[in-house]
């Protein structure tokens, strides 16, 4: 059963090469990976440029180049899953790490669950993806309500079965935390999220950027709520809370 991996590249000089060796080595092999290069500043497309004039090292590695950065990641996974062939997609970034077994254990979970959409556990880890053993475990199902006061969906652990979920459903709006929302769209249909506890990615997190985040954080969640969700204030504020308690615990 063919998994399309949909990656946005952007300013991913520093990784992209590691990336690439890393799903070169998954232990499952009928993938197709969609990289879509979103105008980088750093060389990065003028590498990819490069690495297609020369052969790409696998067949099944299909880049685009997007004609700017105007939408953002939500803009570049749009056109890799409007570009997937597979049956199931796969959402990984370009600066995140998966086991070699991920795309095999997560399908195979799929398949015997009859699961639509599934995700992960995953480690944290530093800016040069080793993992921290800080680890991020999930539930076994998730339903919307629960998914409003918890993100603990990590979008590079996200699996979508296509023939049970359509494709326009998971395109991601242009708004902030565009992942968070496109889930939330998912969910609010009264399909379940399935949670494997068990990490099969690492989460690449530089120290620098953690204080400001935090705050970019905040307005970013209270903002899906009011506008996204269109929650009363007193109903954003309920979810707020329970969200900023899992939060904090999972920077413990």
């Amino acid at each position: 059963m063919k998994i399309s991996i949909v990656t946005p590249v952007y300013n991913a000089i520093g990784f992209i090469d590691a990336t690439i060796d890393m799903v070169l080595k998954q232990d499952y092999e009928d993938w197709e990976w969609i990289l879509v290069e979103d105008g980088s500043g750093d060389g990065t497309r003028q590498h990819l440029e490069k690495m297609i004039a020369s052969g790409l090292p696998d067949s099944r590695i299909r880049i685009i180049f997007a004609d700017d950065n105007e939408h953002g990641a939500a803009g570049a996974r749009n056109i890799g899953i409007d570009a997937a062939e597979g049956r199931y997609i796969a959402f990984l970034d370009a600066d995140d790490i998966w086991h070699k077994d991920k795309l095999s254990t997560q399908l195979t979970f799929m398949e015997e669950e009859d699961a639509a959409f599934s995700f992960t556990s995953y480690e944290f880890g530093d800016s040069d993806a080793v993992g921290t053993g800080r680890f991020v475990r999930v539930p076994d199902s998730l339903s919307y309500r629960q998914a409003l006061s918890r993100t603990v969906i990590f979008t590079s652990t996200v699996m979508i079965d296509t023939e049970k979920i359509d494709k326009k459903l998971i395109h991601m709006p242009y708004i902030a935390s565009e992942d968070t929302a496109t889930w939330w769209n998912v969910l609010r249909t009264g399909i379940c999220a399935r949670g494997i506890d068990r990490s099969l990615s690492i989460y690449r997190r530089p120290a620098k950027s953690l204080s400001s985040n935090k705050l970019l954080a905040v307005r970013r969640i209270w903002n899906l709520y009011r506008t996204h969700e269109g929650l009363g204030v007193i109903s954003s504020a309920y979810y707020f809370v329970g969200w900023a308690v899992r939060a904090t615990i999972r920077r413990i």
